[in-house]
């Protein structure tokens, strides 16, 4: 494991890596030509997560406690880019493994996302989350449930397993879990009813364009 001034630093930088990765990927202009105004919002929570991400990497932000309000923020962003990604995956018209990467990293940054938001609640309301197989190794130093377990933890209600290891113990972390469990299976059957629909479309259209090729066929040679 690496220490904490060296692992801190490269959590903090691939964190930045992976907000610019997403802020180039999905910056772009749906295929209608037209921005709304959640198109414009999106780049700039995107910069400053970036920005934010960069300083943290640097060690500008050493003395500050400002995890918090950056965990939010990365929160937002990263449902921004789940939304943003279903949105394009709606309008493929065929399915590619370029279509299923997309849909693979929208549901990833849906629990990165969740675990987060359990991460500011935990820090604003101490004890919002408890371990029932606690270990030392998963508590912050000052006892609250650390940020891979709450990652963890949001992942299990994502996909509603529940192992039952981590438990909410008030009533915000309770509906949050709750809200994280019901989008989870939602999202699954909207991506799914979209492949769906995309692959029974393109088989369709194979069909007529087959028909139709067919049909040319026999007034040519008639």
């Amino acid at each position: 494991m690496l220490p904490p001034h060296i692992g801190r630093p490269m959590s903090h930088a691939g964190f930045m890596v992976l907000a610019l990765v997403l802020l180039l990927g999905l910056s772009g202009k749906h295929q209608s030509g037209r921005y709304r105004r959640i198109d414009l919002l999106f780049p700039i929570i995107g910069l400053t997560v970036v920005l934010n991400q960069g300083l943290w990497a640097a060690g500008g932000f050493a003395r500050l406690d400002g995890a918090e309000p950056l965990l939010a923020l990365w929160a937002v962003f990263a449902v921004l880019s789940a939304m943003r990604l279903v949105n394009f995956l709606a309008l493929e018209k065929r399915i590619n493994g370029e279509v299923l990467q997309g849909a693979i990293a929208g549901y990833l940054m849906l629990g990165l996302a969740a675990g987060m938001i359990f991460s500011v609640m935990e820090y604003l309301i101490p004890g919002s989350f408890r371990m029932i197989y606690s270990h030392i190794n998963n508590l912050t130093n000052d006892g609250h449930v650390d940020f891979v377990s709450l990652n963890y933890f949001a992942f299990s209600c994502l996909s509603t397993v529940g192992f039952g290891d981590i438990i909410a113990t008030n009533h915000p972390a309770e509906m949050l879990s709750i809200i994280v469990a019901v989008i989870g299976p939602l999202y699954l059957a909207v991506v799914m009813g979209i492949l769906i629909a995309r692959i029974t479309a393109t088989e369709t259209s194979a069909e007529v364009e087959e028909s139709l090729d067919v049909a040319i066929d026999e007034k040519i040679f008639k």
